[in-house]
């Protein structure tokens, strides 16, 4: 057998064996959580504008506050930027 063969094998035995819940080398990454509705509650802002001045949906929002979905790229950027200095974003938005 080939070393990319003997490689790629042993890859999927240790991916087999993590989801299965075995021992295995896999690494598993967990974003550290998201409190939404602190963030949006810290602005000063209902849903509605927040939603509006941030583009999200309002649909979206109320689903992240309720822990039904999580923010997820972007928009888990934009919310932690948000978070650490709301001011800066509107001010960028505004212009």
């Amino acid at each position: 057998m080939s070393k990319a063969y003997t490689e790629i094998s042993a890859g999927l035995n240790d991916a087999i064996s993590h989801a299965k819940g075995n021992k295995s080398r896999a690494k598993v990454h967990r974003p550290e959580p998201i409190d939404v509705k602190a963030i949006r509650e810290k602005t000063g802002m209902s849903q509605q504008r927040f939603c509006a001045t941030f583009g999200i949906s309002l649909g979206t929002l109320r689903h992240w506050e309720q822990g039904l979905r999580t923010p997820r790229g972007a928009a888990r950027v934009l919310l932690r930027v948000v978070d650490k200095n709301p001011r800066a974003v509107i001010k960028v938005l505004a212009e």
